[in-house]
């Protein structure tokens, strides 16, 4: 099983608007690296939910639900979606102030490429910061 991270401001869809939907598209994505890490996703790989530009931090895990399939708000067929659904909320939410605090989060993507909005998480991360968050 693969990791991974997915950014959304919150006043354009929030964690609680994940829960509260209990599966959702994710559809948008315009980046060609954020796409091919959609295209790689496999139903069941878990992905921390950050919430970006209002709270940087993350606060859930969700899981990939259906892989990547034609973004349905589009037109072209470069584009691609994978529908994710709430797992569990963090126990207490990690920080991007914390991340970039913590130096064996140096390396991560989300630190590293600020911009990517879909970015791998290797499994010591995906520790680290379960380990941040109190949450197993």
């Amino acid at each position: 099983m693969s990791h991974w991270l997915v950014k959304s401001e919150p006043s354009k869809y929030s964690w609680e608007q994940l829960v509260k939907d209990k599966q959702t598209s994710w559809d948008g994505v315009r980046n060609f690296t954020a796409r091919n890490n959609l295209k790689a996703m496999k139903k069941g790989d878990e992905v921390f939910f950050y919430h970006s530009n209002e709270g940087l931090e993350i606060v859930g895990i969700a899981k990939v639900a259906e892989e990547a399939y034609q973004d349905p708000t589009t037109d072209e067929t470069n584009w691609v979606v994978v529908d994710l659904k709430p797992f569990k909320e963090l126990k207490k939410p990690v920080s991007l102030v914390t991340i970039k605090a913590e130096k064996r989060l140096a390396d991560m993507a989300l630190v590293r490429l600020g911009r990517l909005s879909v970015s791998p998480v290797t499994d010591a991360e995906w520790n680290v910061i379960l380990e941040m968050a109190d949450t197993k």
